[in-house]
């Protein structure tokens, strides 16, 4: 794992593919930034860990709640709160208080393009961070309905990119998914991790 490590950050202090990359699974029509809102800002967290020789990382499946966010697979992250002494910062705090990983568990390593969500309006900070083992997940059921867990070679795997037909505000568009272990991760967080995909491979170029 430390060798794939060094090169991955070698590769965070280049430019970032940004969104070329994340817009190769964007849906087929996004809305329009809401320039006249006051935007907020949200930071997420792209956990890396060794699990049985292969490298994972974890997104969570939110509860289903009053919320445009209802129910959808993410990244653990949230909000950014007064308290936090950064988003990095907000990033390691929601991931901790999402799944139970301790807060000192895990270290940045680097981080990814900014990616607006026109829905919510929110300006997302992706983080990528390691953990020398797999954290002791313990995830919040007030705001995680389970946790899932999936080795970076599968998210790489051409087989799990996938295309559906979704209606979205009464109109169908054509929206690019990973389908892993039955989950579609689809949206921002496909996007980012479009991205993070992308220098992956470049890393081992």
């Amino acid at each position: 794992m430390n060798d794939w490590i060094s090169l991955l950050k070698e590769e965070f202090s280049k430019p970032l593919p940004g969104e070329v990359a994340q817009l190769r699974m964007s849906p087929s029509v996004r809305r329009p930034v809401a320039m006249d809102k006051p935007l907020k800002k949200s930071g997420v967290l792209l956990l890396l860990y060794p699990c049985k020789e292969f490298i994972y990382t974890v997104f969570i499946k939110r509860t289903e709640y009053e919320g445009i966010h209802s129910g959808q697979i993410s990244f653990p992250g949230g909000m950014f709160e007064k308290g936090d002494d950064s988003l990095a910062h907000t990033a390691l705090r929601e991931t901790m208080e999402e799944t139970g990983m301790l807060f000192d568990e895990a270290i940045i390593i680097g981080k990814l393009t900014p990616l607006h969500i026109p829905v919510s309006n929110t300006e997302v900070f992706p983080y990528v961070a390691i953990s020398d083992k797999r954290p002791a997940f313990a995830h919040d059921p007030a705001e995680v309905q389970y946790l899932i867990e999936t080795r970076i070679d599968e998210l790489l795997n051409p087989v799990n990119h996938k295309i559906k037909t979704m209606s979205i505000a009464g109109n169908e568009f054509e929206v690019p998914y990973f389908d892993i272990q039955n989950n579609h991760i689809w949206g921002a967080t496909a996007m980012i991790l479009s991205e993070f995909l992308e220098v992956v491979k470049n890393s081992n170029k």
